[in-house]
């Protein structure tokens, strides 16, 4: 029997798709968790690290998820939403954001991540957004880095209600169009 860093070496890249009807919430909740178990471990409370199957679909509620996919089976998650309005981070009710990002543990470092950010970025310019925001804590320092190697940069801070932790908020220009105003 194959584990998943076998078969690693063998896809080339996930199917990237929009979360279906048929797709179990129970184990994307799941996914959830292992992702964020680490995170969860240093103390930090994430929504995403216990929450429940009724969190999940009321989160899902509010954008577009999209899944990646490796050999039928769901290894990650991304939720990409329009403006949220109100919101306590300023910077969502101007520019369309991603949340929820989540790859589960053992197929972390495979490009999964990268693959879910570029289906959001997509989604974005499908809308006309110009820009793509994320929050995460200022602890989350492996986070920050790959965020910043994707093209996301520091554009402020957060304290989120009922979180141990304040969140940077970054930011990735996505349009180049002349007609867009600044973000």
């Amino acid at each position: 029997m194959s584990g998943p860093t076998d078969r690693r070496a063998q896809w080339r890249s996930p199917l990237v798709r929009p979360l279906s009807g048929g797709d179990d919430l129970h184990a994307l909740t799941a996914l959830l968790h292992r992702a964020y178990a680490a995170l969860a471990a240093r103390g930090l409370n994430y929504t995403a690290v216990d929450q429940s199957v009724e969190t999940t679909q009321r989160r899902i509620a509010q954008g577009r998820c999209l899944v990646a996919e490796v050999d039928s089976r769901v290894v990650g998650t991304v939720l990409y939403t329009r403006r949220i309005v109100p919101c306590e981070a300023e910077l969502f009710t101007r520019v369309a954001s991603v949340h929820q990002f989540a790859v589960d543990p053992p197929w972390q470092g495979a490009g999964i991540g990268a693959a879910l950010m570029a289906g959001a970025e997509a989604l974005a310019r499908e809308d006309g957004e110009s820009a793509l925001a994320l929050d995460t804590a200022e602890q989350a320092h492996h986070l920050i880095a790959a965020y910043t190697r994707w093209g996301f940069a520091l554009a402020g801070h957060v304290q989120w209600p009922g979180k141990v932790y304040r969140s940077v908020l970054m930011l990735k220009p996505i349009s180049d169009r002349a007609d867009r105003p600044p973000v």
